[in-house]
């Protein structure tokens, strides 16, 4: 008896820490639980919206917060990313008006180890969050108009990896999650080049990824319970790309024109 309940016991402990990592690095998914009343959601994505077009945004990098923060691992600040670029939208009842248009890779619900590209909009994009925050990264002119053209070419599909790890290394091609496929897509736009190859080289050369300072027992265990955990793509130290990654990237060399951090009305 006495056996079987230390058996219980180091189960549960083994649970415990994959849950723990698992939810450190979860929320790239499309839907999930709604956490506030729709009003509020609906009010916060406008908000969203309105700030990118006063900054007269065309494509922008927005960022949501999917998992409370306590949970994340140290200097990571949000769960997902998605490109949101102004639009033609068509509403239910056949009306074009002007909106913002979410380009996203989602964790798949169904096989967590795949992603999908998925469009669709800002009160879908913040439906599943916890915390009503966003973070934005304005591109400059520049880049903002070589992005439109890659999300509009065959180019933003075939950047997509589906095999996905929360922990995606970005400078592979053995697995991707949201960042890292947006990075790529940036970099595409910034060198316009649809080689993989190159892309990871000058991601290599200029872009500084974020450490992840994991206990590596948990690593293991999430990699062993979990199929959306790999650390086959590290060699070293865990490093991802994030949303405050990139933001640094862009700033640094020119290619960013504001940073920011959206939050909902008092």
């Amino acid at each position: 008896m006495k056996s079987f309940k230390k058996h219980i016991v180091s189960f549960m402990l083994i649970m415990i820490l994959f849950f723990n990592v698992s939810s450190a690095t979860a929320g790239s998914q499309a839907g999930g639980e709604i956490h506030f009343e729709p009003e509020r959601i609906v009010k916060f994505a406008k908000k969203v919206e309105k700030t990118l077009a006063q900054k007269g945004a065309r494509v922008a990098v927005v960022a949501r917060l999917g998992r409370p923060r306590d949970t994340l691992p140290g200097g990571v600040k949000y769960t997902h990313v998605g490109f949101a670029v102004y639009s033609q939208i068509t509403t239910a009842d056949n009306r074009k008006m002007p909106g913002y248009a979410m380009y996203n890779l989602y964790q798949s619900n169904e096989k967590p180890d795949r992603s999908d590209l998925i469009q669709d909009f800002p009160v879908d994009f913040f439906a599943g969050v916890q915390v009503l925050e966003a973070g934005l990264i304005i591109p400059t002119p520049q880049l903002q108009q070589r992005l439109l053209e890659v999300l509009a070419s065959p180019t933003y599909k075939e950047l997509h990896n589906p095999r996905y790890s929360v922990i995606a290394n970005p400078f592979t091609l053995d697995f991707q999650n949201c960042t890292e496929h947006t990075l790529d897509v940036i970099i595409s736009a910034i060198y316009q080049t649809t080689d993989t190859a190159a892309i990871k080289a000058n991601e290599k050369a200029y872009f500084k990824p974020h450490p992840v300072r994991i206990d590596p027992i948990k690593l293991f265990l999430g990699s062993l319970f979990s199929s959306e955990v790999s650390t086959r793509d590290h060699e070293g130290p865990i490093v991802i790309s994030t949303f405050n990654s990139i933001g640094q990237f862009l700033t640094k060399y020119g290619a960013a024109s504001e940073v920011l951090t959206v939050l909902p009305d008092v």
